[in-house]
């Protein structure tokens, strides 16, 4: 496929143009971790939060003020996100649980089993506006003590998980991916993206993107691929109001149409885990990457919770 390379970006597709800022620099926020995760954004406090899962830290970025340890030991915390009442949600490799922290600082367990079997590895976590939680299930924070306890797992699939608000009950929706990863709602919360990272340690296993409809009841249908990354692999992202998919790659972020074409990249100096949008309009892109945390200006501003 032919491209223009302009910089730090690749245009792929003419519409990619309009979503970025042709002036804007990829500035380095911060370095310092060993493999920096979970971005998740508090508007009301005007900071992110992100992981630094080897070093067992959440740290915090404020705008101008630099970044601070929030938490330290994290239990190797990896995906962050926020409920619909504005508490952290974070998935905990350490722990192979999804915790919540209340807002005097109480740790709540929301998940750590399935049918009396321990979970894998909790890995990334999103809150749809009916208040369920959806978090994948791979085994990374099992595989060595690097990111968190060496352990066999216990269930026999690598799971995506749906936890009712109203009895906490916990439901397989997926269980046929190789490594589910990051996922993300379409701005009307009618699809939920799926990543597949399992090309990661088996190379027959395909970099790609899985889009399901999602059913009134909580249920997926209509399996489909949804992308194809054609650099290294698909780990955590995120949609815009327009619904293009902004998504980690080994080469950087990848943006794709709603039909999946491949409208551009923004090219980074480190391989890519995870992004958010945030600041006060919503539009400035923050991206974990190895060693470091990135931001950039785009015109388009994030869809997702909060």
């Amino acid at each position: 496929m032919s491209h223009a390379r302009t910089g730090i970006y690749e245009i792929h597709d003419p519409r990619f143009r309009h979503l970025i800022v042709s002036s804007a620099a990829l500035e380095e926020l911060y370095s310092g971790c060993r493999w920096a995760e979970g971005p998740v954004w508090f508007g009301d406090l005007d900071c992110l939060v992100f992981s630094d899962i080897p070093n067992q830290r959440l740290l915090r970025y404020v705008p101008d003020s630099g970044v601070s340890v929030l938490r330290s030991p994290s239990n190797f915390a990896n995906g962050n996100t926020r409920d619909r009442q504005g508490r952290l949600i974070t998935c905990e490799h350490g722990g192979r649980r999804v915790t919540r922290t209340e807002t005097d600082g109480r740790i709540t367990v929301l998940a750590d089993r399935f049918e009396g079997k321990r979970l894998n590895a909790p890995n990334d976590v999103v809150v749809k506006s009916d208040g369920s939680i959806w978090f994948t299930d791979p085994t990374y924070g099992i595989l060595s003590d690097y990111e968190g306890y060496k352990a066999e797992p216990e269930l026999a699939t690598h799971n995506v998980f749906r936890l009712d608000p109203a009895t906490g009950g916990l439901a397989i929706v997926v269980d046929d991916f190789g490594q589910p990863n990051g996922l993300a709602f379409s701005p009307d919360e009618k699809q939920l993206y799926v990543a597949d990272s399992a090309s990661s340690h088996d190379e027959n296993w395909p970099s790609h993107i899985r889009v399901f409809d999602v059913l009134e009841n909580g249920k997926l249908e209509n399996s489909r691929v949804f992308a194809v990354i054609d650099k290294g692999l698909p780990d955590g992202f995120r949609l815009d109001i327009s619904g293009n998919l902004w998504t980690s790659a080994g080469d950087g972020v990848h943006c794709f149409a709603p039909d999946g074409t491949l409208l551009g990249k923004i090219l980074v100096p480190q391989t890519v885990a995870n992004l958010t949008f945030g600041g006060p309009r919503r539009n400035r892109l923050y991206i974990t990457a190895t060693q470091s945390l990135y931001a950039i200006y785009l015109t388009t501003t994030g869809a997702q919770w909060p």
